[in-house]
């Protein structure tokens, strides 16, 4: 049992951790937006201290996820997000490539004229 409540604990440090660089938060910022101490985020990412069930529902609202989402191997919801950047940034590339291509395309046109 004890190994497992350590895993439950290094899992919720790891998600925090990482959902608070995927926003990019500081600690600070993540207790600020949580209502809690900037010492008691460190003592979680620590695994030193475990918070309570409200506790995590504040985390989880600050870091933009579900509570239940902090003890995911994966996170759907983060999954999503990366997917929709990941497409997001090639539409955009795209969309530049067409942009440059047509001006050009006018460019040349103008020269030629």
């Amino acid at each position: 049992m004890g190994n497992q409540i350590a895993s439950l604990r290094k899992l919720l440090a790891l998600n925090i951790k990482k959902n608070r660089g995927i926003l990019g938060l500081s600690q600070a910022k993540l207790a600020e937006k949580a209502n809690a101490s900037t010492h008691y985020i460190a003592m979680i990412e620590l695994t030193r201290k475990f918070p309570t069930p409200e506790m995590l529902e504040r985390i989880a609202a600050a870091l933009e996820i579900n509570a239940n989402e902090l003890f995911l191997t994966s996170s759907p919801t983060r999954d999503l997000k990366s997917f929709q950047n990941v497409v997001l940034a090639e539409i955009e590339e795209e969309v530049d490539r067409a942009i440059k291509e047509a001006v050009q395309r006018v460019i040349a046109r103008h020269l030629v004229e």
